[in-house]
């Protein structure tokens, strides 16, 4: 995953397709944890790890979606 300073340096067209792909690893971590859960063969330190990628993963798209949004002078 990029760290979140990469981000300045990035052309608007880069970002849109790395949000795309962390918007799927985030969709695919949510099924993942579920199908865990649901089934019961997690232990709780996989699952802690999931969810833990899982929110940095969120951080990161709404630091890229913040960027990708424009200012709006009300």
């Amino acid at each position: 995953m990029n760290a979140p300073s990469d981000i300045s340096m990035k052309t608007d067209e880069v970002l849109r397709v790395e949000l795309a792909v962390f918007r799927r690893e985030h969709r695919d971590l949510d099924e993942a944890i579920r199908a865990m859960t649901d089934r019961g063969t997690s232990d709780a330190l996989t699952v802690q790890r999931l969810k833990k990628k899982k929110l940095r993963l969120k951080d990161l798209i709404a630091l890229i979606e913040d960027r990708l949004t424009p200012d709006i002078i009300a």
